[in-house]
């Protein structure tokens, strides 16, 4: 496998750039190249090749992470089609939504308030049911239409920290 400086996340590992992902695909390309650039094997050459190996290293562990985080990929996809995603930056959301991360907010912390631990997974489940179906719906708009895809990427990026929430929640109760 040749390793090239100008080659997208997605072409690092041969894999075609799209949302949906073949996961153990990833994974073994990342082994495949870890075993080929990894600086243990550079620990008796040159200041220079064991410079570069580190860098690859750390080139290649960066791609791996963003590939292996639906929200990163999704967000790495978009600025290869040019679209500022504004995650830091644009907070703005429908109204519809707004209710709705109320609504989510509303009711981790009425479980958590009640100490009910089997409310707090059922969240879970069906916090991870919305998530599916918006990496559902951001696999397509990335495709068709990138611009609704960076709204649909914030939306993801507030469920995940419902779920982070959710799981705090239930670390706290289990305490």
């Amino acid at each position: 496998m040749a390793l090239h400086l100008n080659q997208n996340y997605f072409e690092l590992f041969g894999l075609p750039a799209r949302f949906a992902l073949d996961t153990a695909g990833l994974d073994r390309s990342y082994r495949e190249i870890q075993s080929q650039i990894h600086p243990d094997k550079f620990a008796h050459a040159s200041d220079a090749d064991r410079r570069a190996s580190m860098q690859w290293t750390t080139r290649v562990n960066e791609a791996y992470q963003t590939l292996k985080s639906p929200i990163a990929r999704a967000a790495y996809l978009l600025a290869l089609h040019g679209v500022d995603t504004g995650l830091e930056s644009n907070t703005s959301m429908s109204a519809e939504f707004l209710v709705t991360q109320m609504g989510w907010r509303e009711a981790v912390e009425e479980a958590l308030l009640a100490a009910d631990t089997s409310e707090l997974e059922h969240l879970s489940l069906r916090l991870h049911g919305e998530l599916e179906r918006l990496y559902g719906e951001i696999a397509r708009e990335i495709e068709g239409k990138p611009l609704e895809a960076a709204e649909t990427l914030r939306k993801l990026k507030f469920l995940e920290k419902v779920g982070e929430d959710i799981g705090e929640a239930l670390e706290r109760l289990e305490a």
